[in-house]
């Protein structure tokens, strides 16, 4: 009787994409935007880099992965703050609240990234586009329309300084900075 060899199949090892993308995050904060390798996330993740490949195909889908997240996470935020609310003015305040509330940790990951991107590539092409679109609708030639998006501008000053921590701010500052940029914004805005 010959004697035949079992094969086990099991089911096929999974990846968890998100936490990948976490792990990406971690490895900019912490070792810099160059340190970010398919073999640097692989060795993080204890995974082959062909199962990174297999997630993000090279470097560039990894940073496409990553800024896509943050932005699908932001976005969802300011909509929640928007309250049903749709005009240029309301985006813009539900925008500048959503920073104001943020995880400085989470926010010094994403500058990272950003510092990250070649402006070269799609990827900055991606971001500018992403950041027109938070004015988009926003009428300029009024007043109103430019200190909305004079408090939009300074939004994104003290969100770029705290997250290079390049400005040493305590919460209550933070706060206070942002009550005063608030101010820039149409009363009904407002919370």
């Amino acid at each position: 009787m010959e004697s035949k060899k079992q094969t086990k199949i099991g089911r096929p090892r999974t990846i968890d994409r998100n936490h990948l993308l976490d792990l990406a995050e971690k490895i900019v904060v912490e070792h810099g935007a160059p340190s970010l390798t398919i073999d640097a996330l692989a060795k993080a993740a204890n995974i082959t880099k062909g199962g990174v490949q297999y997630c993000f195909g090279n470097k560039e889908g990894l940073l496409n992965a990553m800024l896509e997240r943050w932005g699908m996470i932001f976005d969802k935020e300011v909509s929640a703050q928007r309250k049903g609310r749709t005009d240029a003015h309301s985006h813009i305040a539900a925008y500048i609240r959503v920073t104001r509330d943020s995880d400085p940790l989470r926010d010094s990951r994403f500058a990272a990234m950003l510092a990250s991107l070649d402006p070269s590539s799609d990827h900055l092409d991606k971001t500018r586009e992403w950041y027109r679109q938070q004015l988009h609708g926003l009428d300029v030639s009024t007043q109103q329309g430019r200190d909305s998006r004079l408090a939009f501008i300074a939004n994104e000053g003290a969100f770029l300084l705290r997250s290079f921590q390049l400005f040493d701010l305590n919460e209550e500052e933070w706060q206070q900075i942002y009550h005063d940029i608030e101010k820039l914004l149409p009363e009904e805005t407002h919370e």
